[in-house]
């Protein structure tokens, strides 16, 4: 069969119709089905978020911070968030470098501070140390801090395992024997047992309600 200029121009338009018409007729199911996989994570989302205890924002408190001798050498302010806890170390007297810091179980300071017990890490079997420890971290691990050439040292730490607030997720506190931040001689590597390689206990906080 011959096939004209005219016939195939008439061909070409109605496939190009038949295809227009065949996206036209299924693009709300993709559509459909787009919006079906987003509203399915945003409410994934959403029931993720309520599992979660939220406590009550705004709660502060500061605690000394005292040296070996029983000098007060700084100060610690906690304050709670939403879903965790801030942390705001501000001392002097350290060697220069990075030293480990964690929250242990018991509210007492007596040097050389073996009186604040282990860290608060309250579950069974115990939870390994460590920020990267593949089973870890224990409830009372935090980031190192880091003292200036002057012994000053400075810094924040957010943690979603400890909280002053009653209510909320995380270890609380101010428990009947309250709790204490603990600074270390030496870095935490954030892996190795029992704490990281951080040596002596050098400075502590009693973290208590009273």
């Amino acid at each position: 069969m011959r096939l004209t200029l005219a016939s195939l121009a008439a061909l070409a338009a109605a496939s190009a119709v038949a295809a227009g018409a065949s996206a036209q007729s299924s693009s709300p199911s993709h559509d459909h089905a787009a919006m079906g996989h987003a509203a399915h994570a945003q409410a994934a989302a959403v029931d993720h978020s309520a599992m979660i205890p939220r406590a009550t924002p705004g709660q502060t408190a500061q605690a000394a911070i005292i040296n070996g001798q029983g000098a007060e050498i700084g100060k610690a302010t906690l304050t709670q968030g939403a879903t965790g806890l801030l942390i705001k170390v501000e001392t002097t007297g350290l060697t220069p470098g990075w030293h480990g810091i964690h929250i242990h179980a018991t509210g007492q300071c007596a040097a050389p501070f073996t009186s604040a017990g282990a860290h608060i890490n309250h579950t069974d079997p115990k939870t390994p140390h460590g920020l990267l420890n593949a089973q870890g971290p224990d409830d009372g691990d935090l980031p190192n801090l880091y003292a200036a050439a002057d012994g000053s040292a400075r810094g924040e730490f957010f943690t979603t395992k400890a909280r002053i607030s009653q209510d909320g997720a995380g270890q609380w506190l101010w428990d009947a024997d309250g709790s204490a931040l603990v600074i270390h001689a030496n870095p935490d590597d954030h892996s190795s047992q029992p704490i990281g390689g951080a040596g002596d206990r050098v400075a502590c906080a009693v973290l208590s309600a009273r």
